[in-house]
């Protein structure tokens, strides 16, 4: 009987006969008692339908179709000003502005001049004579009208038979008067822009959509959202509109919702956090069931109907919702996509490898590279490498892929070469070049809010150190409610959108954290922690008096090596605990403040 140590100090026995001449290069045979001890679990690689959930954060925007303008149709000077200041609610009708104008007194005097023509020549024997100086009537009514004078206002002209130099505006529109560029007293040129008017009770939201995300989203979704303003109550719009160019700063693509807004409780300039949930089918497609074989508005996705027929809104001709991308029941059922569990794959770079429960070969696993879709939720989509029915191991992957190394087979995990010997493992690890960050100019106030987010980090870190799995599940609870309390309004721009996807990922950590099922898991999800807030130290600095160290194991992950963050000098390594508790170098010291430092001496334990 031959016995193995992988770094969570389990003796996992294998299966008497050595290294088994049966056995493939990529495989290992294990006892009965190896697989209990190991923790093995395996899971069917099935078809099913899943979903997403895909988070955003955004802004309430003004709905630029129902915006309207006050501008002065005809130069002149500005006597009076009914509206003062912005922030008024108007109607349509309301009178606005009192303009004086020349050019208007001239035009009307030709109005009146034309309707006495017409009075005197309806005696006349020439038809021809009557009929011009009539077009000369509707010619003069029809340049006043163009120059903004409603209808009353005209014949008002023709009854009181006396041109007037003064002229009032009306409101087009009603609405929320958002600007004022005109004063009392001010003389204006045709096309001067006096007030902007808009219309609140239709609002868009703006949201910021990442490039990884970008396949979970469609035209037509259902968006629900929050508002600082008023927590606990959800919002709902449907995506209109996504920016065909991707940000190159933030990463991120703009994604519009229209949302209804009677109420007026929805204000542009609010912060807004929204979620979607997509359903996914066969090679990723995302689809909407309920809106198949029915009729939409390219322009309005609220416009659903059951046959063809026109836009209530904008009048356009409905479109099929197939003919958007959308997916019929029938094609779904048929067809849905391959997965596997999150927990199964070793993703290192750009390779995903996963071991598969050999069929005839019991207690036998065979490494397998695999092409992976995105993630959904709890799955992996899978594109290449596994058939539906073979299963797939999800727990205890990393101690296979360990005892393979140790047995001095080719790893799946470092496929050009066979795995450390027992004898390397204590060797010092390479040194780490250390990271190129673009740090940004944020306020110490937001810096001294990330101190709640370190302090609970290195609870973790300590925890994982001294084998305290449930310490550490305990500790990234903490640092899941402690970046909520983080207030992101103290950012703007780009910083912004930068903490935003790095609360993402660490909010995930901490969360695959607490789902471990042992404390390999958790010390695999630790890794992704740590990568994620070394480039908030990096990029936002820390308010601390002392500086963070970072050190690296180039055994841990498989020995693909990975890097932690610790609060105090001396190596405490948190992904083999007491194994190799002093396994590590310190590979670079981050001091207080965003400015980039030069690394400090690296040390090994």
């Amino acid at each position: 009987m031959i016995s193995l140590k992988i770094p969570s100090r389990d003796v996992i026995p294998v299966s008497s006969g050595g290294v088994g001449d049966e056995e493939g290069p990529r495989e290992l045979k294990m006892s009965a008692r190896a697989i209990k001890l190991a923790g093995i679990e395996v899971a069917p690689v099935e078809k099913k339908v899943i979903s997403n959930e895909i988070r955003m954060v955004g802004k309430v925007e003004f709905d630029e179709t129902r915006l309207g303008y006050i501008t002065a149709w005809v130069p002149g000077r500005i006597d009076r000003l009914y509206v003062d200041y912005t922030g008024v609610t108007v109607n349509k009708g309301d009178h606005m502005v009192y303009l004086y104008s020349p050019e208007l007194l001239t035009a009307q005097a030709e109005l009146i001049q034309a309707l006495k023509t017409v009075e005197a020549l309806k005696r006349s024997e020439f038809s021809s004579v009557k009929d011009t100086a009539q077009q000369m009537v509707d010619a003069v009514r029809e340049k006043l009208r163009l120059w903004g004078l409603t209808k009353g206002q005209i014949k008002q002209i023709e009854r009181r038979g006396k041109p007037s130099d003064r002229i009032t505006i009306y409101a087009p529109m009603s609405g929320i008067v958002i600007d004022k560029s005109g004063l009392e007293g001010m003389y204006v040129k045709t096309g001067t822009r006096i007030y902007t008017i808009a219309d609140l009770s239709q609002i868009w939201v703006e949201l910021d959509a990442y490039e990884s995300d970008l396949v979970w989203i469609r035209y037509g979704q259902d968006v629900s959202f929050e508002t600082e303003t008023y927590p606990g109550e959800v919002f709902k719009g449907k995506i209109v509109f996504i920016d065909p160019v991707l940000d190159a700063k933030t990463r991120t693509v703009k994604v519009r919702v229209n949302v209804p807004n009677p109420d007026g409780k929805l204000k542009p300039g609010m912060f807004v956090r929204a979620t979607v949930q997509a359903v996914v089918a066969a090679a990723g497609k995302v689809m909407d069931p309920s809106l198949a074989g029915k009729w939409i508005c390219p322009m309005h996705p609220e416009i659903v109907k059951e046959n063809t027929d026109n836009c209530d809104i904008c009048g356009m001709p409905l479109v099929q919702s197939e003919s958007l991308g959308f997916v019929v029941p029938d094609a779904i059922a048929s067809d849905p996509p391959l997965v596997i569990p999150a927990s199964a794959p070793l993703i290192t770079g750009k390779r995903a490898v996963v071991y598969v429960e050999v069929p005839g070969k019991e207690g036998t696993y065979e490494g397998r590279e695999i092409v992976l879709g995105p993630r959904s939720g709890d799955y992996y989509l899978v594109r290449e490498g596994l058939s539906e029915g073979e299963r797939v191991v999800v727990n205890g992957n990393f101690k296979i892929d360990s005892a393979i190394q140790i047995l001095a087979k080719p790893s799946m995990m470092s496929p050009e070469e066979g795995g450390p010997s027992a004898g390397d493992q204590e060797k010092p690890a390479q040194k780490v070049e250390e990271e190129k960050i673009e740090p940004f100019n944020v306020s110490d106030a937001f810096k001294t809010q990330l101190d709640g987010v370190f302090s609970a980090y290195f609870e973790i870190q300590q925890a994982l150190s001294q084998d305290n799995f449930k310490g550490a599940q305990e500790n990234a609870k903490k640092i899941d409610e402690v970046i909520d309390a983080v207030d992101m309004r103290l950012l703007e721009g780009t910083p912004h959108i930068a903490w935003m996807k790095e609360q993402e990922v660490l909010k995930k950590g901490a969360q695959d954290v607490v789902g471990a099922k042992d404390i390999e898991g958790a010390r695999s999800a630790f890794i992704q922690i740590s990568d994620s807030l070394y480039t908030v130290a990096k990029r936002f600095g820390t308010s601390g008096a002392q500086p963070i160290l970072r050190f690296h194991c180039s055994m841990a992950a498989g020995g693909k090596g990975a890097h932690w963050l610790q609060n105090k000098p001396g190596t405490e390594n948190p992904y083999y605990g007491s194994a190799m508790f002093k396994c590590g170098d310190q590979v670079e010291t981050i001091f207080p403040g965003p400015m980039e430092e030069p690394s400090g001496e690296h040390k090994h334990e």
